[in-house]
């Protein structure tokens, strides 16, 4: 098998704990190169992998395939249209970038070059998630009327990173905004309204740390939330139907496993603790049900071996470039919306 040669840009909390462990093991890839400032921290995690110092030592190397952006988002557009120049396939890690006008000038040109670009929205994969996108493909809850999920943190201390300091892309709403935008648009597609509140919540707070984001649908509201002093949280996901509602608590376990060193290399992988198997009661003639549902697995490799195929066999993305932008242009009319404090509509080209 030909292995798609990588280069990884960046070595911080994204590119050491979302993207390496999983590269590392599929046979398909090859970390070939990585930029980062941290040789030691990377070739302790990776082995005698070769670490530069500059995207360009990256670029120039016509052996690498694919470049996975992992920076901050503030840079993402600029190395992605070098990147896309250069004759290579690009991973953006989410947000795609800080404007909507950027990726779609980065969509144009991967298009002209007829390379890959996608983005890094894992938490498509996330075991909450696939569990909630099954029974609502299958029709357990009947017509949806409400979704609603929280992302909640006690984080009550502002902390020295590019994420809590002024700048495009920072904030709690491009960070964990994000996900919560492209699971909701993957579920149920374009909305025809955003209504947002958006603000500095914390003291000495420098960018966004909370929002409660409705979109709107014909019958169905989606309610996104995320706040940052939030010692005990509640449901993650409530959704609500004409024949019963789904309640889950807890968080899928994927990203401490990996923070903890831990890789996906067994079946238990992505697995829910029963404790926190979600609760669906049902509606039959009148009569009320309760039962506890399994949590699927969840699965990030799933993105990585699905990026193989578009590379290899020419299959579809498993997140466009498309969607990243549709996930951008939801926060900037989010934004629109806090800041006027009014119902935005948006545009139906964007589906």
């Amino acid at each position: 098998m030909r292995k798609i040669r990588v280069g990884l840009v960046g070595y911080g909390i994204s590119g050491a704990t979302f993207h390496a462990p999983l590269l590392s093991v599929l046979e398909e890839f090859e970390i070939a190169k990585v930029v980062s400032s941290k040789k030691e921290k990377v070739q302790q995690d990776l082995g005698d992998v070769e670490v530069v110092g500059r995207l360009e030592e990256v670029l120039e190397d016509a052996t690498i395939d694919l470049v996975v952006i992992s920076t901050p988002s503030g840079v993402h557009y600029e190395m992605a249209k070098q990147s896309l120049l250069a004759g290579k396939h690009v991973i953006l890690e989410k947000p795609m970038v800080a404007a909507s006008w950027e990726a779609e000038e980065l969509m144009k040109l991967a298009e002209e070059k007829q390379l890959l670009l996608s983005v890094y929205h894992n938490r498509r994969w996330d075991n909450d998630f696939l569990t909630v996108k099954k029974l609502v493909n299958d029709g357990v809850l009947g017509d949806i009327n409400t979704y609603q999920v929280h992302y909640d943190r006690f984080r009550p201390d502002v902390r020295n990173r590019w994420r809590e300091k002024p700048g495009p892309g920072s904030g709690v709403l491009y960070d964990l905004g994000s996900h919560l935008i492209d699971q909701a648009l993957d579920l149920f597609g374009w909305p025809q309204f955003v209504f947002a509140d958006v603000f500095m919540q914390r003291e000495n707070a420098e960018t966004d740390d909370y929002f409660h984001l409705i979109l709107g649908y014909e019958k169905l509201r989606v309610i996104l939330h995320a706040g940052s002093i939030v010692p005990s949280n509640g449901p993650r996901f409530q959704v609500h139907g004409s024949k019963g509602s789904f309640i889950k608590f807890g968080l899928d376990g994927q990203e401490a496993a990996l923070k903890e060193g831990k890789k996906p290399i067994d079946p238990s992988w992505g697995a829910d603790e029963p404790p926190y198997y979600g609760k669906l009661v049902t509606i039959d003639g009148g009569q009320e049900r309760q039962e506890t549902i399994e949590t699927v697995h969840g699965s990030y490799l799933t993105y990585y071996k699905k990026i193989a195929e578009s590379i290899l066999e020419g299959k579809r993305a498993p997140v466009t470039a498309h969607e990243g932008l549709s996930v951008i242009k939801i926060i900037e009319a989010a934004l629109e919306s806090s800041a006027k404090k009014q119902v935005v509509q948006v545009p139906v080209d964007c589906t």
